[in-house]
């Protein structure tokens, strides 16, 4: 929902902007909508918000522009210095998600609540270069691209201090996107970019909106090819804030990537729904064998065992990496186990029933018949978990 946020009242957070780059649009400027939209994902990046106003607004002087920061309920103060900021310059404004997580999603709220003609993304740590945003808009209006990319590795670009292990992992991702883009790009990774509005509402239908990079989404989801054209920046150190950088930003690209090339085929959940499926019948036949022969139980017992670890595996795995953008906390992750062991019982049931009926019949032999009871199981447990369990919100 747009927002403006509770008014602070720690005082070392009342100074209230000097600068005049931060005064609000007067006259024909406040008459008309923005050229360019700035759209920046935010999450606990408080020590930022401020100076980076600030830079924009040096920036883009005579650029009728605003700055829309989609923010995902940071705990600290970060809304609460956007709205200072906004109540004093019409072109700041805050769009404040609940319940929803990611960058990727948030960019694209963040460009569907504009309606400026050319939108840039950026992030919010200070990293990204804003003085090319002028060059960017250019290049835009005289014609040369759909899409221009802030780049890192073209001539005169450059990673800043990365140790090794991050530049070898960026090479590599880098590599990875390149495979499933429509356009040579050297830096599909990149957060720093500027399109045209009609590139974007071209590929908005068929995003995945999954994880961090939304760049190589968008351009992997172009009706068309987008014509490119890419501008070296140095990639500087983050001024204040934590990276949001981890293992789960690295599987999130993956699946973004397994979802641009066989997705349309298959849905990637029900792939990752299925190798979990299969990985739990593993755990099930381990935890069999040592209620078995180490707990020394009796078969219902170990098998009820076996059964139980199983199923509240493949719900955590698949609560955390399956539907890892709309997985379940606190109680609702209980309740949803709940309704997970209801929904595997039933599928169960059925698995056992379809593969009895094609084997009992003499129509198939027992591995044919015992694959299409679990292929019958498997789609009911994702079909039925995926509207019941894991509804989306």
């Amino acid at each position: 929902m747009l927002a403006a946020g509770p008014t602070l009242t720690k005082p070392h957070r009342m100074l209230i902007s000097t600068k005049t780059d931060l005064l609000p649009a007067t006259g024909a400027e406040a008459a008309r909508g923005p050229e360019l939209s700035v759209v920046i994902p935010t999450l606990n990046e408080e020590g930022n918000i401020e100076a980076l106003v600030g830079k924009l607004g040096s920036a883009l002087q005579g650029v009728d522009w605003e700055v829309i920061f989609v923010d995902d309920d940071s705990r600290d103060a970060t809304r609460e210095v956007a709205t200072r900021l906004a109540r004093g310059d019409r072109r700041v404004r805050l769009l404040h998600r609940i319940r929803r997580r990611g960058l990727s999603s948030a960019c694209v709220e963040g460009v569907q609540a504009s309606t400026a003609p050319y939108v840039a993304v950026m992030d919010a740590d200070l990293q990204h270069d804003e003085t090319l945003l002028p060059g960017m808009l250019q290049a835009l209006k005289n014609g040369e691209a759909d899409v221009v990319i802030g780049s890192r590795y073209v001539a005169g670009g450059g990673i800043g201090g990365w140790d090794a292990r991050r530049a070898g992992m960026s090479r590599f991702a880098t590599r990875l996107g390149q495979l499933i883009l429509r356009s040579p790009v050297s830096d599909p990774m990149s957060g720093f970019f500027m399109l045209r509005r009609e590139a974007f509402e071209g590929s908005v239908r068929g995003l995945s909106a999954v994880g961090f990079k939304i760049l190589i989404d968008i351009l992997a989801s172009a009706e068309r090819p987008l014509r490119v054209k890419e501008l070296p920046y140095q990639f500087r150190q983050r001024l204040s804030g934590e990276s949001k950088l981890d293992s789960m930003v690295a599987w999130e690209y993956l699946v973004l990537v397994a979802d641009k090339t066989i997705g349309r085929h298959v849905p990637v959940r029900f792939i990752l729904f299925a190798l979990i499926g299969v990985l739990g019948l593993g755990v099930h036949l381990t935890v069999l064998w040592l209620a078995l022969h180490v707990l020394a139980a009796p078969f219902p017992a170990a098998q009820a065992i076996a059964t139980g670890v199983a199923m509240i595996g493949n719900y955590s795995l698949n609560n955390a990496l399956t539907y890892r953008d709309r997985r379940l906390k606190g109680w609702r992750f209980v309740r949803g186990l709940l309704s997970f062991v209801l929904i595997c019982a039933v599928g169960a049931v059925a698995n056992v029933g379809l593969a009895s009926f094609l084997f009992g019949n003499g129509r198939s032999s027992w591995w044919v018949a015992g694959i299409a009871g679990a292929v019958m199981s498997s789609v009911w447990n994702y079909a039925v978990s995926s509207v019941f369990t894991w509804r989306a919100k």
